[in-house]
């Protein structure tokens, strides 16, 4: 399983991707829109665990530009603000398949990447 986290928060990100590598799954940790598109052009991705807040660019943008490169990628919201806290980032973005707070325990967060990011079955 490949994974893309886009978060801005270094040891945050870091935290993730340490959880996810236990299970496997082959983690790339970017910090803005500019790491997570470029990472998208050249890279097969099967789930991105994406901050809504990003320091350095938009988190939808780069959920859009998944969308359009890599459509089979199922994207994590997660976020420390109320943005979307009505759940209408599902009906913004196609790709979104959950949304969690940062604060989620990282275990948790992995078990939901490990879901999510499996492909469906034919």
């Amino acid at each position: 399983m490949n994974v893309l986290i886009v978060e801005s928060r270094k040891e945050l990100g870091g935290l993730w991707s340490r959880h996810l590598a236990r299970l496997g799954a082959t983690v790339t940790v970017a910090l803005t829109e500019d790491e997570a598109t470029g990472h998208l052009l050249d890279s097969p991705t099967d789930i991105i665990v994406l901050d809504l807040v990003l320091d350095e660019g938009s988190a939808i943008a780069v959920a859009d530009f998944a969308n359009y490169r890599r459509p089979e990628a199922k994207v994590i919201f997660v976020t420390n603000t109320s943005f979307f806290s009505d759940g209408s980032i599902f009906q913004l973005c196609s790709n979104a398949c959950a949304y969690l707070p940062s604060a989620t325990p990282p275990a948790d967060l992995a078990a939901m990447v490990e879901h999510f990011g499996q492909p469906e079955p034919h």
